[in-house]
């Protein structure tokens, strides 16, 4: 008898991810050089160690379930898996809870494992100060132990709730994109649960009897995420019926396939709205689709100095009005102390 549909989902979702991690690892090997001459033609050639994956795991049902999936996966593929759980320390007795993971991860037969402890700043709000802490600890966990990836636990519900976040911003399109399966540097980051429930997750942990912890901050209706979790998610299935959520994580997909391709055209039309000394021709920028022309001002806006971040939809229009909108007024003020001016048909975007 096979293990139970919602463990067998989740351990083939990892399966998946692994063999592209290690197609990726075997791929990036340098091919090795002509052998030495008189080189016994039998001699072993030293191969290099297998790839490390870790998982981030906080304790709760999705990441616990990933690291299940990963201890039992990653041997059978000759990949050394361990694990990384980040202290927020925003709770009392984090610091205990975030030692119990570790000690669940260890039990798991992961190796090596780490409790990091950060401190989460104030910048950009409570949620996306502790996701810039815990990425950054996440990055420097998989550069202290040379890992080839770092897994992450995200959903579909996940997913379906990022999309209506973006929707709620106004940010564009890229916003609706939601969270990509492979991101961050290299590829370091992979999600092979994203066409997965969270109830698969969950499932998976009862009939494993794995031990779960509930963070609260996900019930506190303070945070943004939990008030849509809770209540708005839920009233949007009431109003609209089943299938919302399926419904939100395709349009996701659907939002980055479109993203893409604009953002590859924007990167090969950009050299053509700039001049010798490489300054913005506001008259060929005019002449290009907005959607085109917009991403080339956020990329420009970027490359100045404004943080990715806190660049916003509104600060990209504003620009994009002295292009389109030309009234003689005067420079625009964007996040990072970045100016952007109509200067002689040129668009000067620099550090005020």
């Amino acid at each position: 008898m096979g293990p139970h549909p919602a463990v067998a989902a989740i351990r083939l979702a990892v399966r998946r991810v692994l063999h592209d991690i290690l197609n990726d690892h075997e791929t990036s090997r340098v091919p090795p050089g002509p052998q030495p001459s008189g080189a016994h033609p039998d001699r072993t050639v030293e191969r290099p160690p297998s790839p490390l994956v870790l998982v981030a795991c906080s304790g709760g049902a999705d990441s616990m379930a990933l690291a299940s999936a990963l201890a039992f996966e990653a041997p059978k593929l000759g990949i050394r898996a361990g694990g990384v759980t980040v202290d927020h320390g925003l709770q009392p007795g984090s610091d205990l809870r975030a030692d119990e993971v570790a000690l669940r991860l260890r039990g798991l037969g992961l190796d090596p494992v780490e409790s990091v402890a950060v401190t989460v700043g104030r910048e950009g709000g409570p949620e996306a100060a502790a996701r810039d802490a815990r990425y950054a600890a996440l990055d420097a966990a998989a550069e202290r132990h040379g890992a080839a990836a770092i897994l992450l636990g995200h959903t579909r519900d996940d997913q379906a709730e990022t999309v209506l976040l973006g929707l709620a911003r106004g940010s564009g399109i890229r916003s609706l994109s939601g969270m990509a399966a492979v991101s961050g540097a290299g590829g370091r980051y992979r999600r092979p649960f994203l066409q997965l429930d969270r109830q698969t997750a969950r499932k998976a942990c009862m009939v494993q009897s794995l031990p779960v912890w509930d963070d609260p901050h996900n019930a506190d209706p303070a945070y943004t995420r939990s008030r849509l979790r809770h209540e708005g998610l839920p009233a949007l299935e009431k109003a609209l019926g089943k299938g919302v959520v399926e419904a939100l994580a395709r349009t996701a997909q659907l939002s980055r396939d479109d993203a893409d391709a604009l953002d590859a055209w924007a990167r090969q039309a950009e050299a053509s709205v700039r001049d010798a000394a490489g300054l913005l021709e506001c008259a060929k920028l005019y002449a290009l689709p907005p959607a085109v022309r917009r991403r080339i001002l956020r990329r420009a806006a970027i490359e100045a100095g404004a943080p990715a971040g806190a660049l916003f939809a509104r600060h990209i229009e504003e620009v994009d009005r002295l292009i389109t909108g030309w009234r003689g007024q005067g420079a625009i003020n964007l996040p990072g102390k970045v100016v952007a001016q109509r200067q002689g048909g040129r668009l000067v975007i620099r550090q005020g």
